[in-house]
């Protein structure tokens, strides 16, 4: 596996994580309530659109380099 691919799978799993996490956060913060779940779901949600955000950028920037 190139050092490419290894970073694609990396981010693709740290985005999944990122929206898990704040969907696990809003989850709390509507059943329990708590201002800190409430901050902390909208800022792993902005943590997940700038991953992918840069996982486009960074696509674009190796297009020419292989996966392999």
């Amino acid at each position: 596996m190139s050092l490419k691919a290894f970073h694609l799978v990396f981010i693709t799993a740290a985005i999944l994580l990122s929206f898990g996490f704040g969907i696990w956060l809003a989850k709390n913060f509507f059943s329990t309530g708590g201002t800190g779940n409430l901050v902390s779901a909208l800022l792993s949600f902005g943590a997940g659109i700038g991953l992918i955000v840069y996982e486009c950028y960074f696509l674009k920037k190796t297009k020419d380099v292989g996966y392999l």
